[in-house]
């Protein structure tokens, strides 16, 4: 990691603090780009399914170039520190999920995911989500209900009135 050690900082400065959960997505994003041949993604030459909200995902952020604004980071919440990374010139993708260790204190924990080869670190299978849509734009349609302008694919269709999500009542008889 020394050679990343600028990267790194700008992670640090980015979420606001040095954790084990940041580290976890640093190292992850270098091992992807490592093993997929990327560099930083300028638009959405990279793609990432991050599998929960935490830490980590501020060091894809910094680290790739991957962020939701742009269209290049998803969440598929399921809690797991998972991370689907897609390389769109090359057609290559991999799912890195960190390995369970035995329990350590928090910084016997920082050091090990500091030091550890990734390898070690995480365990690499192929995706479960296809390759993710490129980002669309969409129009804005104005809420029949509160008259806030919405993104036509949020609107639903209720007693024949485009409402927005927040207004719309939701049909939930079945299970």
């Amino acid at each position: 990691m020394d050679t990343n050690e600028g990267a790194w900082k700008k992670c640090m400065e980015f979420h606001g603090h040095r954790c084990s959960g940041l580290l976890i997505g640093f190292r992850a994003s270098l091992y992807a780009m490592e093993l997929l041949d990327l560099d930083y993604s300028q638009d959405e030459e990279a793609a990432c399914i991050t599998e929960n909200d935490a830490c980590g995902v501020d060091a894809i952020q910094v680290v790739m170039g991957c962020s939701a604004g742009k269209g290049n980071l998803l969440f598929k919440m399921r809690g797991k520190q998972a991370f689907s990374f897609y390389n769109r010139k090359t057609g290559r993708s991999v799912r890195l999920i960190l390995k369970e260790t035995a329990p350590m204190e928090k910084e016997e924990k920082f050091r090990y995911l500091k030091t550890q080869p990734a390898e070690r670190l995480f365990e690499v299978q192929e995706p479960t989500q296809a390759f993710p849509e490129k980002a669309r734009s969409f129009g804005s349609v104005k809420c029949a209900c509160c008259g806030e302008m919405t993104s036509e694919n949020m609107i639903r269709l209720q007693d024949g009135k485009k409402v927005c999500l927040d207004c719309f009542i939701p049909y939930s008889r079945f299970l």
